[in-house]
């Protein structure tokens, strides 16, 4: 494990290699322990480096076995190697090859990147710099090969090998009980996008032809006896395919394309090349086992990694600072697919919560950073929020300014120009400039500055001359005066007391949108008869926070009648976020608010409830705790927070117990009918559960009744877990019982223990941490699989604000013990967890003294990994 101060890497110093490798043959032997590498690199003076200068390749806990240059045992001062990296000296000024054999332990790969073992399984995981933990290379995403890989192993205990692009040949090895198989990717690609997968694994498979004619063969990978949960996977790749085919004009490229899911994976997934590496929480579901949240997750993730293979790996990236030009256009991808394959606004919404719940609090902390990073130290940390989730809201800005035909241009222009390159932020906007003839340059800016941009809205209406003047002014925190202003897309509308106004003009709003470029402006709309309320940023067009003029009364007016779905979802929360902000200040106008809120809810749900479901359910979700501390800002008191969000959620739950008992009893399915994931079927279950939520806070003893019959009549895992959570806030022998059951009932099965540790890890009572302790030394648990301890660990510390922040500091004690436990086996999924003190500068004193003791506990500690030193400077300094 790399211990030492990790080196700062920044853009501006960014040069070519000084070399380059064309083709890389592999010649990989599996074993538990004494796995055995030989990596054959054609190699050559890259023309873009610099002439005679030393060839130095990247390695990470290699052991060197031998080394030939062009078939020869180089001079022994001709090259110097140790664990960390091979140089050599004075490299020929010509094609060259090199031949090297190295040694892995792939059962003692904790850190699970490189190539190592989960539950029997070999796999491998290169994203960003694992490669070097197989071979020595030059692991930088520029640097572009055609790759032929051998993977060798004994038959019984690996049946199945599996490698990047198209296999070659398979045979068995004479006389040994081993077998081997031959893969050959004709795509050049990086080191990171390299893949190989060997062991027993069920196959669940599905012939697909491209829009080109190619019959390709599609496949999913299961660990023995699981095939049955494989489907819906299976069918998102069909659905993927097709899709980016129709969306985006994109085909696939190879004979197959496989999916393999594995029980430990630091991530959700990995894109490489034809050989998509799955977590297997986002593979694996049956009704039994899965929620609906999990079969839209296993949507979206797989479309995500299918749509990688132009978005990323036919056109990748040049280096690690342009990451946010695959992975936030990628999830702009996956965000339309899933918007296709479900409700759009729904999803538009979900997209907004996520991006406000994660990336906004980070924008305003320590860990803050531009989309694109101008430095880093560990860029394993750089995988974030702001890169993907606001880099894909770059990209929707860009969508909306040029217009939905100029943006598939724009992308057909991107795709054709730099096919089988490594691009840039810059390649990608000048793709669209030239379709558009727009100059982009002021656009860029989005890419530079972290910080979440604000707009103050005023307003002036003229009832003599029928007019309606919106001004807006923008700012961005910790931007200096002469930092340029950003462009800005506000989508527009005015609705009046009875509906949308659809009359007024005004000049520079095309297609409702209104472009703010300047510091200041403002636009004036004619022929207004009535005084309106604006609807401002319809769709949430731009990743802003709104300092709006609307009273609650015009709020009210937006719910009952905007068209634009996202803005009623909206002004629902402003009015829920102003009632639970007045009571944590002790205002007393919060009491007559919440009454009325109660009454406009309860309208709403009479008109829309039964029409349309999940959206009503959105709607009745009261904004988070995080969403709260994010509007208070600073001196936060989580305690305050949740006791003003307990209380709303009690007032909404006695208004409106007889409209939500009749919903509940209006959308149960009759006996009998069979489970679908579908958006519709979900939709119905998410309101019954939002209003099962609503009846416990109000009634903790009437929930717990509904919550028991709910989980004893269950027929899928969705309401049974939604039964579940409602009953772990109400403590009692009932809570404990309904537990146990569950613990007893799924005890093989380790992704719905998951859930199981979640809900207890989110209960918000002063013995939830004593619980944690317990629940890490129960036989399911273990500190070596990351899904577990995200479950457990990362749910308290990132889902339950009052006991993660507890003022004694038990909270953060034990999250920074598991960090540290977990640094010396995994220091990626000990720095993630270590983001979650990422606002503690945003507390009141008390807390804010806890956290950073905790904080520089764990930067004291000698021999932290460059993983969690990063996270811990960054978070500590300023």
């Amino acid at each position: 494990m790399r211990t030492e101060t990790p080196p700062t890497v920044r853009l501006e110093d960014y040069r070519p290699s000084d070399h380059l490798i064309d083709r890389v043959e592999l010649d990989v032997r599996l074993d538990p322990h004494d796995t055995r590498v030989t990596a054959t690199l054609a190699l050559r003076p890259n023309p873009a480096g610099r002439a005679g200068a030393p060839l130095v390749l990247d390695g990470d806990d290699l052991t060197l076995l031998a080394l030939e240059l062009d078939g020869q045992a180089p001079a022994p001062d001709a090259v110097r190697a140790d664990a960390s990296g091979l140089t050599l000296h004075r490299p020929p000024q010509r094609p060259f090859t090199l031949r090297i054999e190295t040694r892995l332990d792939p059962t003692a790969n904790t850190r699970l990147m490189g190539l190592y073992r989960s539950n029997g399984v070999y796999c491998t995981q290169c994203e960003a710099d694992g490669f070097r933990r197989i071979t020595y290379f030059l692991d930088r995403p520029d640097v572009l090969s055609v790759y032929t890989t051998r993977i060798e192993a004994e038959r019984e205990a690996a049946p199945v090998l599996l490698g990047n692009g198209n296999p070659v040949e398979a045979s068995t090895v004479p006389g040994t009980d081993r077998h081997y198989a031959v893969w050959h990717d004709p795509l050049p690609k990086p080191a990171y996008l390299f893949a190989l997968v060997g062991g027993r694994l069920d196959r669940v498979a599905k012939p697909f032809t491209t829009m080109e004619g190619r019959a390709v063969e599609i496949a999913v990978y299961v660990e023995p006896r699981k095939a049955d949960r494989a489907a819906y996977a299976l069918d998102a790749v069909e659905r993927s395919m097709a899709w980016d085919e129709t969306a985006f004009g994109r085909a696939y490229d190879l004979d197959l394309f496989n999916v393999v899911a594995v029980s430990d994976f630091n991530m959700g997934a990995m894109e490489n090349k034809g050989l998509n590496i799955f977590n297997d929480k986002y593979v694996l579901a049956s009704p039994e086992t899965a929620t609906d949240g999990d079969y839209a997750a296993i949507e979206a993730i797989i479309a995500h990694e299918y749509f990688h293979n132009w978005s990323g790996n036919r056109v990748t990236c040049r280096d690690w600072f342009q990451l946010c030009l695959k992975e936030g256009l990628t999830v702009f991808r996956d965000q339309e697919f899933s918007s296709d394959m479900r409700s759009r606004a729904v999803h538009r919404i979900a997209e907004v919560r996520n991006l406000r719940a994660r990336q906004f609090p980070e924008d305003a902390g320590p860990l803050a950073h531009p989309v694109r990073p101008k430095q880093y130290a560990e860029i394993n940390n750089f995988y974030t929020a702001t890169v993907y989730e606001k880099g894909a809201e770059i990209v929707r800005m860009l969508r909306t300014l040029i217009g939905e035909t100029a943006f598939r241009a724009g992308m057909d222009r991107y795709f054709a120009d730099n096919d089988g390159t490594a691009a840039t932020v810059e390649d990608f906007l000048n793709a669209f400039a030239a379709v558009t003839g727009r100059d982009l340059s002021r656009f860029a800016e989005w890419y530079e500055r972290p910080g979440t941009p604000r707009v103050a809205v005023s307003s002036t209406y003229d009832p003599a001359a029928r007019t309606y003047r919106l001004a807006f002014r923008q700012t961005r925190p910790g931007a200096g005066a002469d930092a340029p202003p950003l462009v800005i897309p506000i989508g527009l509308g005015l609705v009046g007391p009875d509906g949308p106004l659809d009359s007024p003009h005004a000049e520079r709003v095309e297609d409702g949108v209104f472009v703010l470029e300047t510091a200041e402006d403002a636009v004036t709309f004619e022929n207004v008869t009535v005084e309106p309320v604006p609807s401002l940023f319809r769709a949430f067009s731009a990743p802003v926070r709104v300092e709006s003029p609307l009273d609650d009364a015009a709020r009210l007016t937006l719910l009952r009648h905007d068209p634009d779905s996202f803005n009623r979802w909206e002004a629902a929360q402003r009015i829920a976020l102003g009632l639970m902000t007045a009571q944590v200040r002790g205002e007393t106008a919060a009491n007559a608010g919440a009454d009325d809120f109660v009454v406009a809810l309860g309208a709403f749900l009479d008109a829309e409830a039964l029409r349309d479901p999940a959206f009503a359910a959105q709607v009745l979700a009261l904004p988070s705790e995080g969403d709260l501390a994010d509007e208070i800002g600073t001196e936060i008191d989580p305690d305050a927070i949740f006791a003003a969000r307990r209380d709303l959620r009690r007032r909404l739950g006695t208004g409106l117990r007889e409209r939500l008992l009749s919903l509940r009893e209006a959308l149960a399915e009759p006996e009998g009918t069979p489970f679908s994931p579908d958006a519709a079927a979900a939709g119905r279950r998410a309101l019954r559960n939002a209003a099962l939520d609503l009846i416990a806070a109000a009634d903790p003893e009437a929930g717990t009744t509904l919550a028991q019959a709910q989980i004893a009549q269950a027929t899928n895992m969705t309401d049974r877990l939604a039964g579940l959570a409602a009953l772990a806030l109400v403590p009692g022998e009932a809570r404990e019982a309904a537990l146990s059951a569950f613990a007893e009932r799924y005890a093989n099965e380790p992704l719905v223990l998951d859930k199981w540790f979640a809900i207890q890890a989110m209960i918000p009572e002063d013995g939830t941490v004593a619980r944690i302790r317990r629940l890490q030394g129960h036989p399911a648990f273990a500190n070596t699989n990351p899904n577990r301890v995200r479950s457990l660990v990362g749910s308290f510390s990132l889902a339950n604000p009052t006991q993660f922040n507890r003022a004694d500091g038990a909270g953060y004690a034990l999250v920074a013990e598991t960090v540290l436990a977990l640094d010396g086996t995994n220091p990626q999924v000990a720095a993630r967890l270590m983001t979650a003190f990422g606002p503690w500068r945003r507390l009141e004193p008390v807390r804010r003294a806890a956290a950073e003791t905790a904080l520089r506990r764990i930067a004291a500690t000698p021999g932290l990994s460059r993983d969690v030193t990063d996270i811990g400077t960054r978070s500590l300094a300023g």
